[in-house]
């Protein structure tokens, strides 16, 4: 009797132990064959997410599947800690009946993982024929994407030309009417363009027509298209500070350049004002820029040289050469200009009246001298280097160029819906609101249904430079008063 209490007590425990065991063991192979099934299908998810929504009513027999497993594995045991103590035991410590309960457990288990071998030999055949459809219909999708892509690049027009490797291009992403990414880069084989919204291949992007929108990796639509003159001053290496497109338009027209003109222009800077120079003398006229700084210097004509070859790959012609850069000072190379007459000079310079006495007397008569300043103290300076050196010159303005952008742009409400006018409605009428379910059409609104809004830009450009307008005139005549001042500048003449 002492025998046998000890005996039931371990064959209760042991078949306590068993049941336990198979529970954690079902857990764990159902987790671990679902693991596996997520890492199998999820390079075909989204084929496998649109055929559940077209066809709900039918089950999938993935599901079956793995129900059908889960069913089979609830059956399969694990070790647990306490069997696994247990089985550490010598065998010569154990009874004949523990003994004879672990060979019929030993070969329960074999038939167990033999029958879920086999259904997922079965299994796998069907599972290895859906991947090898979904990758067809995958690479279909991507081929019909890409003659899409082709088809729809339209012929060009005489005198357009697709984009080539080498030139110069500007990306550009735009958000509620704001610039939220701009980049110039030149085009190159095996390059990439990298942004916080994506990376667009540079070999995609060449032989498309300019002004086209692509796609990042992300899905983002980047405008790809060739830089204007201002976007290549704004975008380029500087060294100094550039004179700005605004600026350097005003100054354009107080001297008045036209074509065939030779133009002096002190300060070379980073080339942004010989640029604009160059393509207003054209090919008949000539520039002569003079800087005194080295580095400056080679700035200037590498930006120059770098417009010049991205501009002969786009119009397939060549930039004028006609631009000159010399590195000396204008106070002391009076031999540099030496026998040369100019129509224009553009002064960009800290000190401006102190080559004056150099450059004026090379100046055609009743020609303009414009001055680019970048603070008040220095206009101040140069009229008073006007007063004392008593030069033939008229200071006609000194202005500022200011620029306000402004956003015009339908109003939105807060759901991003646009607003609708609302007609007045006439006294003594009832206006009946009836809420009508809003449908989408393709057809535009009405002319004239939608309200704007309009208001100064957030970010608006500040004070950039003074700019003074020197003309060149003559002495008065010896009848007049040998005493009298110029109105302008208060010189005696």
């Amino acid at each position: 009797m002492a025998m046998q209490m000890p005996f039931a007590g371990l064959l209760l425990m042991h078949r306590l132990v068993r049941i336990n065991s198979q529970r954690q063991l079902s857990s764990r192979f159902i987790l671990h064959k679902c693991n596996r099934r997520q890492t199998r299908t999820f390079s075909t998810a989204f084929v496998n997410c649109n055929e559940n929504k077209g066809d709900d009513s039918d089950p999938s027999p993935l599901s079956s599947n793995l129900t059908f497993r889960q069913a089979l594995l609830s059956k399969r045991r694990s070790l647990s800690p306490l069997e696994r103590i247990s089985s550490l035991m010598p065998q010569e410590a154990m009874s004949p009946e523990v003994m004879q309960l672990r060979d019929e457990q030993n070969q329960e288990d074999p038939e167990e993982e033999a029958n879920i071998h086999t259904q997922e030999e079965h299994e796998a055949i069907p599972k290895e024929e859906d991947s090898e459809i979904h990758h067809a219909s995958d690479a279909a999708m991507e081929t019909d994407e890409q003659e899409e892509d082709k088809g729809s690049i339209r012929p060009t027009l005489p005198g357009e030309s697709l984009l080539v490797f080498g030139e110069l291009l500007v990306a550009e992403f735009r958000k509620k009417n704001r610039v939220e990414f701009k980049k110039m880069f030149g085009l190159e084989a095996g390059a990439r363009l990298n942004s916080n919204w994506g990376m667009i291949l540079h070999d995609d992007i060449a032989g498309q027509p300019a002004g086209r929108f692509l796609k990042t990796g992300r899905g983002t639509p980047i405008l790809i298209r060739r830089p204007s003159l201002e976007d290549y001053v704004l975008c380029m290496k500087r060294g100094p500070a550039i004179a700005y497109p605004k600026d350097a338009a005003t100054m354009m027209m107080m001297m008045d350049v036209s074509e065939g003109d030779c133009v002096l222009e002190s300060g070379s800077g980073s080339g942004a004002m010989s640029l604009f120079l160059s393509r207003a003398v054209g090919c008949k006229g000539s520039v002569l820029s003079v800087e005194v700084r080295e580095d400056h210097h080679k700035r200037a004509v590498l930006n120059y040289n770098r417009w010049r070859t991205a501009w002969s790959l786009r119009q397939r012609e060549e930039w004028p050469d006609n631009v000159q850069f010399h590195r000396a000072d204008l106070c002391t190379a009076s031999s540099l200009i030496a026998g040369q007459g100019f129509n224009a000079v553009a002064l960009d310079m800290i000190s401006p009246h102190l080559v004056l006495p150099t450059v004026i007397p090379h100046l055609h008569t009743g020609a303009v001298c414009a001055v680019y300043l970048a603070n008040i103290t220095q206009v101040i300076d140069l009229l008073e280097g006007l007063r004392c050196l008593a030069l033939p010159l008229l200071c006609e303005r000194i202005i500022e160029v200011p620029v306000r952008e402004w956003l015009v742009a339908p109003a939105l409400q807060k759901d991003g819906k646009y607003c609708v006018r609302k007609a007045p409605v006439p006294e003594g009428e009832q206006r009946e609101e009836t809420e009508t379910e809003e449908t989408i059409t393709e057809e535009p609104a009405a002319f004239g249904s939608f309200p704007y809004i309009a208001r100064p830009h957030p970010e608006q450009m500040g004070h950039t430079a003074f700019l003074v307008k020197l003309r060149k005139c003559e002495r008065w005549s010896a009848c007049k008063e040998p005493q009298a001042k110029c109105p302008y500048t208060s010189t005696k003449l």
